[in-house]
């Protein structure tokens, strides 16, 4: 599972217009017309095209658990894509990020100064250009460590160095033992 790229998609995701569909035979119905055909469809979420058909038809109903998770994750990556780039654009141009987490923090600084780890509840703003970092990562395919990293150094710059006006000394934040984790636009 990737927590922070999860997190980003969701956050675009409250920016949809209109509702994703929510049943397995439209789901099917949506992503044949998408990926034009039931064989790629099959492909993609491991299944037969046969049964892939039986969705499309009707005639089968109700998918497994797994099978659900990933139909509804497969619908939702490709549903408005107009809607979720403006959103993206928005928050990488103009809007920013909130990220919202409860982890612990710490960092590398000079002797004497309380580098302790600890757990904290932060919620952030984080300014366009770290969305537009984030986002970027994102779509060139980052592992959740890379977009963690990119997160941390977001927090480092706006939260403990405050843009500049303190902490300038600090080298490196960690971000561990996450609890929560929420993007927001």
């Amino acid at each position: 599972m990737s927590m922070f790229g999860d997190g980003l998609d969701k956050a675009v995701q409250k920016a949809f217009t209109r509702p994703a569909p929510k049943n397995a035979g439209p789901q099917m119905r949506y992503l044949v017309d998408k990926l034009k055909g039931t064989k790629a469809v099959a492909e993609l979420l491991g299944m037969s095209q046969r049964q892939v058909e039986r969705y499309v038809a009707g005639t089968a109903k109700h998918p497994r658990k797994d099978l659900a998770a990933r139909l509804e994750t497969e619908v939702k990556k490709r549903w408005q894509p107009q809607i979720r780039a403006k959103a993206r654009e928005k928050a990488a141009t103009t809007g920013g990020i909130v990220i919202d987490t409860r982890a612990r923090l710490g960092y590398t600084a000079p002797i004497g100064s309380t580098d302790q780890d600890r757990i904290r509840h932060l919620t952030v703003a984080l300014p366009p250009r770290h969305a537009a970092r984030l986002f970027d990562a994102q779509e060139a395919g980052a592992t959740d460590q890379q977009l963690k990293e990119l997160a941390a150094e977001a927090l480092k710059e706006v939260y403990f160095q405050d843009n500049g006006r303190r902490a300038g000394q600090l080298e490196d934040v960690r971000f561990t033992d996450i609890e929560h984790l929420e993007f927001d636009l």
